[in-house]
């Protein structure tokens, strides 16, 4: 059983992933969305997705364009049902930095024949995960991460999570209204603008840091293979 691992040695087994598109104003637009405000694009990835921080993201051969899409990352730390937004952060177990890999030209082709487009989100190694930064080791309710994503050193993604259209808390009510969510599973709460192609021998590393102080909390390196 694949396993979460915490900053303070304490471990979840890897539940459901919940993927959030769209998440962000500006890579709405980057994607041409259609949405309307209330309407939400919800994925899933299987456990057998996670790749921990050092690990290789292996690029299948099913695709010709995988895609970088730099995320905070959410953890429950309990059983969450029909858990209202003012309540939401007493179910969080913690915090870290993903990247949601997209398999861009099959999705677009799914999408375009009105298919269900699981393949291009849940492939095997799609959702590299940093260490979790326990709860406790955040301002209640904070909505000042920053994310950045580098590829071989330079800078592809930024993103500050005031910019969201749905708020964590926002975010985990919708999923616990319709999901019985469990300890260990994870939100992927949507990417900023600037997604791109990744290519064999790309080195990865994704930063989630207080937006504050620009201090690190945590960061996830990954190899594409």
């Amino acid at each position: 059983m694949k396993k979460l691992i915490f900053t303070d040695n304490t471990e979840l087994p890897v539940g459901t992933m919940y993927g959030i598109g769209q998440n962000y104003d500006k890579h709405a637009r980057e994607m041409d969305s259609k949405l309307q405000r209330g309407e939400k694009i919800i994925f899933i990835k299987p456990s057998s997705s996670y790749v921990p921080d050092g690990g290789t993201l292996k690029l299948p051969s099913i695709s010709n364009e995988v895609h970088h899409e730099v995320e905070v990352v959410v953890v429950i730390g309990k059983e969450c049902q029909n858990v209202s937004k003012e309540n939401a952060w007493d179910y969080i177990a913690g915090f870290g930095v993903g990247i949601d890999a997209t398999l861009r030209d099959l999705q677009k082709y799914f999408k375009e024949k009105g298919l269900p487009w699981a393949i291009a989100k849940g492939f095997r190694t799609s959702a590299p995960i940093s260490k979790i930064v326990p709860v406790g080791q955040f301002v209640k309710n904070k909505n000042d991460f920053e994310i950045e994503l580098y590829i071989n050193g330079e800078l592809r993604q930024v993103g500050n999570t005031i910019d969201m259209i749905y708020s964590i808390e926002e975010l985990i009510e919708y999923l616990s209204s319709i999901y019985d969510l469990e300890p260990g599973d994870i939100i992927f709460t949507g990417t900023p603008e600037g997604i791109g192609k990744l290519n064999s021998g790309d080195k990865l590393q994704a930063k989630l840091i207080d937006y504050i102080n620009g201090n690190t909390y945590i960061d996830l390196n990954i190899n594409v293979e």
